[in-house]
């Protein structure tokens, strides 16, 4: 996603994301633990915002994993020694040859494609982090909580301390649906982005480790017995 999605560093989400510092030991009052990211993808708006993007741009996704085969199709003829790597030799053979520049045009649509689906994506992200503060706010004076710190700025915290189930209840009657089609003139904010990364980058690690784990569940091939003499 190269021109939608710009190089973004994580950002803090005003006090609601508050770094530790010796403040902190000053504070009588109740403090809590809050992740604005896991907070979003546990949202029921996100959930169905994802499904319903997933189903409208479902062309786009199957044509980009076409793509992506083709892609590695190209590359096994670029791939002169057979070790399953394009090596520094093998990248410099290969300009100017005809698989090059399919490739170079596969990796244009395909980023074209990408950033139809991710547009929609940020879109709906930016639309429930409007409504995440006013949710946030909500528990933070239901519950009387004076500071709030991001897990990572956390060196230990008892389970109640977090308050995020608390923050996607409060978020879900706030906002149980949000759009996924953005205006035409429409241009994401630097925190959406932001947060949307994030969301990304949970989510791509998730599915790696269920992956690994389905991996190790599966039962190795059966070995053949082993024959007499």
């Amino acid at each position: 996603m190269k021109t939608l999605i710009k190089s973004v560093t994580a950002i803090g989400f005003s006090a609601l994301a508050i770094a530790a510092s010796p403040v902190a030991a000053q504070v009588t009052g109740k403090v809590a633990v809050l992740n604005p990211t896991e907070v979003v993808i546990k949202a029921a708006a996100f959930q169905s915002a994802y499904q319903q993007i997933a189903t409208t741009y479902s062309v786009q996704r199957t044509t980009i994993q076409q793509r992506d085969a083709q892609v590695q199709e190209l590359l096994k003829q670029l791939d002169t020694n057979s070790d399953g790597n394009i090596d520094e030799a093998e990248l410099t053979a290969a300009q100017g040859t005809p698989q090059a520049g399919q490739i170079e045009q596969i990796e244009t649509e395909v980023s074209t494609l990408q950033n139809q689906i991710d547009r929609a994506r940020v879109y709906a992200v930016e639309q429930i982090l409007i409504q995440y503060g006013a949710a946030a706010q909500q528990v933070i004076e239901k519950e009387n909580i004076q500071l709030v710190f991001a897990p990572d700025a956390v060196r230990f915290a008892k389970p109640e301390a977090n308050i995020g189930d608390k923050v996607v209840a409060a978020l879900n009657a706030l906002a149980p649906n949000v759009g996924i089609t953005p205006p035409q003139n429409w241009q994401p904010a630097q925190q959406s982005v932001a947060l949307f990364q994030q969301v990304q980058q949970v989510l791509m690690s998730a599915q790696a480790q269920a992956q690994a784990a389905a991996a190790a569940a599966t039962p190795a091939p059966a070995q053949p017995a082993p024959t007499g003499r």
